[in-house]
């Protein structure tokens, strides 16, 4: 976990902005609230950056697999069941890109995210503080939230282990903000179709849910390193006619269930299921997309999740739209229990942190 950037003394600060102003260099309205101490960021401001940040990353990801064949893959650990956890160029050439965007725009901002690297942050080149037209129309300008309330969450590169194998279709790159640790922006970004979901809960979003959904015989898409472990238990949650879609990447999962066009999305789910330990950031941009929707992602017990600081959740999740939350939480809440008849080494992953 790393906090990116610090806060100027204010009037360092509104000395920086005077010279940047009379430079010709854009001054964003929320900064100009920094310099007179009431530290305001404007909610549409968030978004655009939130959207340029992952679109920015977005485009390395796919310029490292573009240049040749080398990733320059390594492990950057194991996971608490033993798995590798790889790290590729794409990963930390997205990394520095999306969080040196930030941290050159709002300086002070709280950023973590998924990549930790030694080299300096490029502060040089802040975002251009340009609103795309869809944002502009369904967003208003002027709701704030104070600097100090706003933590950002960054995945520079979802489904690393997809993109070393080139199943390219479950990479994103996603970007969050929380707000007193609610998910209140997520932008998922799709490098290698150029496709970005946003959404900001209570203002609107350029994604919608389908119109109908299995509550039944739900569709369930999980992560394909414990595919078959997750259909024992979903078979008792809900019958043998349950469907499981293995698919890698938290952001790809929430996308399919979502309406989108199979060219966008190959799969199409009901309900996302994940039944061990993940870590924040690769839910955090997911779990505001659904919230703006009218969904839910809540824990395996149906609490939410909360983003304040801690990175990890280990209490599992179910994620829907459209389908009554409370009767499905009610099904696999169970799950919770069962998971203590797991091998040795998966319950050491549940219960990591």
């Amino acid at each position: 976990m790393a906090t990116l950037g610090r806060r100027l003394p204010r009037p360092a600060l509104a000395l920086l902005l005077l010279l940047l102003a009379a430079c010709g260099f854009l001054v964003l309205p929320s900064l100009l609230g920094a310099a007179d101490g009431g530290q305001r960021l404007d909610l549409r401001e968030l978004l655009a950056l939130s959207v340029a940040a992952a679109e920015a990353g977005g485009r390395r990801v796919r310029a490292v697999h573009e240049a040749g064949p080398d990733l320059q893959q390594r492990t950057k650990g194991q996971t608490q069941e033993g798995a590798e956890e790889l790290l590729t160029a794409g990963d930390l050439q997205s990394h520095r890109c999306m969080a040196s965007l930030w941290a050159s725009t709002f300086p002070g901002i709280r950023v973590i995210s998924e990549e930790h690297d030694e080299a300096a942050l490029d502060l040089s080149e802040p975002w251009d503080g340009k609103i795309p037209l869809e944002i502009q129309e369904m967003v208003p300008s002027g709701q704030t939230v104070s600097m100090e309330s706003v933590t950002v969450w960054i995945d520079p590169l979802d489904a690393t282990q997809e993109y070393t194998e080139g199943l390219l279709s479950y990479v994103t790159t996603m970007v969050c903000v929380a707000v007193d640790g609610k998910p209140v922006i997520g932008v998922i970004h799709k490098p290698f179709t150029g496709f970005t979901a946003w959404a900001l809960v209570g203002h609107g979003a350029n994604v919608s849910a389908r119109e109908s959904y299995d509550e039944r015989s739900p569709r369930l898409i999980v992560s394909r390193s414990h595919a078959g472990t997750v259909r024992t238990f979903s078979q008792k949650a809900f019958g043998t006619n349950v469907n499981i879609i293995p698919a890698g990447g938290a952001g790809y999962k929430v996308l399919s269930l979502l309406n989108l066009n199979k060219a966008e999305q190959p799969d199409q789910a009901d309900a996302y299921l994940h039944i061990t330990f993940i870590k924040k950031w690769d839910i955090c941009a997911g779990n505001a997309v659904l919230s703006a929707l009218g969904g839910h992602m809540t824990t395996l017990d149906g609490k939410d999740i909360d983003y304040l600081d801690s990175p990890g959740n280990k209490e599992g999740l179910i994620a829907s739209v459209g389908l009554d939350h409370q009767e499905l939480v009610k099904k696999v809440n169970g799950l919770e229990e069962q998971r203590l008849t797991f091998p040795a080494h998966m319950r050491r992953y549940c219960d990591a942190l």
